[in-house]
């Protein structure tokens, strides 16, 4: 490894620039560690999210299907949300899990975390495994979130993200996770 202070940039100053709800814009004025020259840097500073991965004792993976506002297509994806302030990973990951599918686990296990993209973003992804899953109830589906959940064999993820049906690169990325985790899948 290499020194990194050669690479890093100071902040001179910073600024808010919007309030979106579920995550702030902030503009860092920040100077170049060869000239010393600022230029400006746009930030979306965004809470911890979890993904969770949820098995059933059969092998079956729990996805939810959900409207996105970005792609304006129904996506496949597994559950997911941001950290709630006083809130740790894994309780997130059950109360996402819960509101989400209906579905309860018996265990929930850190697979690992990465940012999702730390050019722009200033938060953590943590991608959890929900083992032993079982249904006990209709997904909340209150105000602005509406999931309908879909049941598929472990087995077939890797078909449906080749055949492009999962595409969220969020989600793809937990799947790679639980593929390094060598953890016994739903056991």
């Amino acid at each position: 490894m290499s020194d990194d202070d050669s690479l890093l940039w100071r902040r001179e100053r910073s600024e808010q620039v919007a309030d979106c709800r579920v995550f702030k814009v902030r503009r860092d004025h920040s100077a170049d560690p060869r000239e010393g020259r600022v230029h400006d840097f746009y930030v979306i500073e965004a809470p911890d999210w979890i993904n969770v991965i949820p098995l059933t004792k059969t092998g079956e993976v729990v996805l939810i299907e959900q409207y996105r506002h970005g792609a304006e297509a129904v996506s496949l994806e597994i559950p997911g949300g941001m950290v709630d302030p006083g809130e740790e990973p894994p309780e997130t990951a059950a109360r996402e899990l819960f509101e989400e599918t209906g579905y309860e686990a018996s265990e929930v296990v850190l697979l690992g975390k990465t940012r999702p993209n730390p050019a722009i973003q200033n938060n953590w992804i943590h991608t959890f495994l929900a083992r032993g899953v079982e249904h006990r109830r209709e997904p909340a589906n209150d105000s602005t979130e509406w999931t309908r959940v879909r049941l598929e064999p472990l087995a077939r993820i890797p078909s449906l993200i080749r055949e492009g049906h999962i595409d969220h690169s969020l989600v793809v990325m937990a799947f790679q996770w639980l593929a390094l985790s060598g953890l016994p899948e739903g056991k």
